[in-house]
């Protein structure tokens, strides 16, 4: 008798790596462990920046129901990171999405995915170098009692000095390898979530004592997502929900330099999560029950306060003296997620460098440090560039490209996803868990994603949306948007045309499922 046995056909195999079309990059082999890996995760999501910058925004999109869109926008993120985990045990390798998408769909839907993952980790970094930027200064105005140092951030050419400053240190640290990049990660995770704790805690106090006149008790209607007013109000604030989980997969960008690449970082990922969610529901329901959910005063839905809620509550909640540590919390989040948000960037690049969809530059891998030292600068520099430029031509294109950000993620963690279960599609009537964990799971996780990324591409093309700036008539984040995505593109085929052999499918083979006959 024979055994039809429907699988992808791969080459013989080490550590769990296909030999063959899948390339060892020379990264430095078994550089992090599980906690180490977690640690990178929390640390790119940068959980104290995500929170002071959009809790507010949440809390005014959707009121009293914000504890309910953050568990909602947990729901996609952990299907997709079901995904991640699957491909990562059949194929460890430091392209992740790229990598994942190529062998699914082949070169060019691979392609566009790594181009949304640079440009939108881009995006990100710049932000967090402006935010680091901003909160330096505000926390040296603290320390001193000196607004006029504080003031300092206002002053274009200064502000734009630091944040090329934090750039350059910030890259100078992920170019020396895993090693310092662990070290500076350790310290800087552990301090922001000791704070974060710390104003909880103190959060629920206040709340128990009534010390604002805005506070609210607990109720559970508060984790119901079908209560919130309008379709449009709960699509706002998953939007901002999502984004706020977006980076837990450099757990598995660093899979190569991983002891036990095919399962830690998945493992990884999956506690990075859950540590994120935690902190999320702990602050959001402690703010809420403390200072209300309202648009006056401290209430988190304050149009004033809501882009930055830390700097208002930090001294309400904890003292003039412990609330210095909340600030200290936030500089050392975006600190720590720009060292960290540039490994997935770098690894990207490296990956689709190796494999001929980038010129064969960025495929250098430092001698020493064992890092992707080319790709790495270059992300840096065009950190740099793309912050500077955007600051020095407007305000308002620059938060505007910020918000053309959840674009790119739902791009490219959806196509990922789908990947998934194209990829395993041949192995989903082996068990309920290959089914569930590889095929029903990343097609719910893809889905939710897809379709928030075609309401925000409708919502994006109202003038209103963002600054309110337009091009044309057409809101500015929607040109933004899709302008970045037409870039990649054009990218594409520029490259097409200098590097043929990858585009054909002769470098990075598309993992079609072959019949192999078993005696």
């Amino acid at each position: 008798m024979t055994q039809l046995d429907v699988r992808p056909q791969v080459a013989d195999t080490v550590n769990g790596v296909a030999e063959g079309d899948v390339r060892g990059k020379g990264l430095g082999k078994g550089s992090v462990g599980l906690v180490g890996s977690a640690v990178i995760g929390i640390s790119t999501v940068a959980p104290v920046y995500c929170l002071t910058s959009t809790l507010g925004s949440t809390a005014g999109e959707v009121g009293l129901q914000m504890p309910a869109v953050f568990l909602a926008g947990f729901l996609p993120m952990l299907l997709v990171a079901f995904a991640y985990r699957e491909l990562n045990k059949a194929v460890p390798d430091c392209g992740t999405s790229f990598t994942w998408t190529v062998k699914a769909f082949g070169p060019r839907v691979g392609w566009m995915c790594g181009w949304g993952l640079v440009i939108a980790t881009i995006i990100v970094l710049s932000n967090l170098a402006g935010v680091a930027t901003s909160y330096f200064w505000l926390l040296a105005g603290e320390i001193t009692d000196n607004p006029s140092i504080s003031a300092l951030d206002d002053n274009k050419l200064v502000h734009i000095a630091t944040c090329l400053t934090l750039i350059a240190a910030a890259t100078a640290i992920s170019y020396r390898g895993m090693t310092a990049t662990k070290g500076v990660q350790y310290a800087l995770v552990g301090l922001q979530l000791a704070v974060l704790g710390l104003f909880v805690a103190m959060a629920f106090q206040k709340a128990s004592a009534g010390s604002f006149d805005t506070g609210l008790d607990f109720s559970w209607q508060w984790m119901n997502p079908f209560a919130v007013e309008s379709m449009a109000a709960f699509t706002a604030g998953l939007s901002l929900s999502i984004f706020m989980y977006w980076g837990w997969d450099a757990c598995l960008a660093t899979n190569e330099e991983t002891t036990g690449s095919a399962k830690t970082p998945g493992r990884a990922s999956l506690i990075a999560m859950v540590v994120l969610v935690g902190s999320y529901l702990a602050t959001g329901v402690a703010a809420q029950m403390a200072v209300g959910s309202g648009t006056s005063g401290l209430g988190l839905g304050n149009p004033e306060t809501s882009d930055n809620v830390f700097a208002a509550l930090a001294g309400p909640v904890m003292g003039p003296l412990l609330g210095i540590l909340l600030f200290v919390a936030v500089l050392a989040s975006a600190t720590a997620s720009l060292q960290t948000t540039f490994i997935p960037v770098a690894r990207t690049v490296l990956a689709m460098s190796t494999y001929e969809a980038l010129p064969s530059s960025y495929a250098k891998v430092h001698p020493r440090f064992k890092t992707p030292g080319r790709a790495t600068v270059m992300a840096g520099v065009a950190t740099g560039v793309f912050y500077t430029v955007m600051t020095l031509v407007s305000e308002n294109v620059l938060t505007d490209t910020i918000f053309a950000l959840g674009l790119m993620i739902c791009f490219y963690y959806s196509l990922t996803a789908f990947a998934c279960a194209w990829y395993f599609r041949g192995e989903l009537r082996r068990s309920a868990r290959d089914l569930f964990f590889k095929g029903v799971f990343p097609v719910l996780g893809g889905l939710l994603l897809a379709t928030v990324f075609l309401k925000t591409l409708i919502d994006m093309w109202n003038p209103s949306y963002g600054s309110g700036s337009t091009v044309l008539g057409v809101g500015s984040v929607f040109v933004i948007g899709v302008g970045l995505l037409a870039l990649g593109l054009v990218i594409m085929f520029v490259t097409e045309r200098r590097s043929p052999a990858f585009f054909r499918g002769q470098v990075l083979t598309k993992s079609t499922p072959a019949l192999v006959v078993e005696d």
